[in-house]
């Protein structure tokens, strides 16, 4: 029996190697109809072959993240455009030095956002220390989707406390690295949108959104529209920064119209401090505070 399994792990092994190889000579890996199914990239990637690789996406990180005890998380979305306070300071000065009307106008704009960064960061270390006390199966874990920005300061706010930080990257035409603040066995990189946000659904006990873009207004209307159906368990939905999100967002014209309910407001809160998001969130639980 122990020479049948080694068998077969010494074939499995050589067929990696063999995509290995060509992978490290930069030589294209042609046809084999002899090759092993698994290790035969250009009959993963058929268009026949979709749901398999749904399925992986949706399998390594919830296998990986289990082996690891994250259980629980709190999602952390927002612009992956928004700098660090240090960043945005040496871009004002480098525009000032420029004498450039249109990169002053950008820096002044960076300078004007960083500060979103900060709180981030602040609030993913409130999260952190909260759960340092916990055992391990009821601590509460910051994912982000693994990017610049708002995710690397909340990536970074959890790293700094020494707590595991989860990142959902997603593979773009503009390719976004992950965020060196993950926890490197906890970053994920996904094809499809579609199973990253299940993904960020599956262990979410909690939302807050940043300001952010295109992307940051998907994954949270997306989460607003699961909890209103009731396909998911009802989780804190919290605004962070309500100057921005009230100019952008005006539930109130969609209740006048009655493609809303006016219950449909209590689905999100908005706050303006790292504290008061925390506070949503632990009032909506009813977990103590600070010992």
């Amino acid at each position: 029996m122990d020479q049948t399994e080694d068998l077969s792990e010494s074939r499995l092994a050589d067929a990696w190697a063999e995509l290995q190889n060509h992978a490290a000579r930069g030589k294209p890996l042609g046809a084999d109809s002899c090759r092993l199914a698994f290790a035969d990239p250009e009959f993963l990637l058929r268009r026949e072959t979709r749901g398999i690789r749904f399925q992986l996406e949706m399998l390594k990180p919830d296998l990986d993240q289990a082996a690891q005890g994250i259980h629980s998380t709190v999602v952390v979305f927002g612009s992956a455009r928004f700098c660090s306070p240090e960043a945005a300071q040496a871009l004002m000065q480098q525009a000032q030095r420029s004498d450039d009307p249109d990169a002053l106008a950008v820096a002044q704009r960076k300078q004007r956002n960083a500060h979103y960064y900060e709180q981030a960061r602040l609030f993913a270390r409130l999260v952190a220390s909260y759960s340092a006390q916990l055992p391990s199966a009821e601590q509460l874990f910051i994912a982000t989707g693994g990017g610049p920005g708002i995710m690397e300061a909340a990536n970074r706010g959890a790293n700094e406390m020494g707590a595991l930080t989860v990142g959902l990257n997603i593979a773009l035409p503009h390719e976004q690295g992950p965020n060196p603040y993950i926890t490197p066995s906890l970053s994920f990189k996904f094809h499809y949108f579609a199973l990253r946000k299940m993904h960020f659904m599956m262990r979410a006990k909690a939302l807050v959104a940043f300001p952010g873009g295109f992307g940051t207004l998907d994954e949270l209307f997306e989460v607003i529209t699961l909890v209103q159906t009731r396909k998911v368990n009802p989780v804190p939905i919290v605004l962070f920064g309500s100057e921005y999100w009230k100019r952008l967002f005006n539930p109130q014209v969609m209740i006048e119209e009655g493609v809303i309910a006016e219950a449909d407001l209590a689905l999100f809160s908005y706050v303006d401090e790292p504290q008061q998001a925390w506070n949503v969130i632990r009032n909506f639980y009813g977990l103590p505070g600070p010992r």
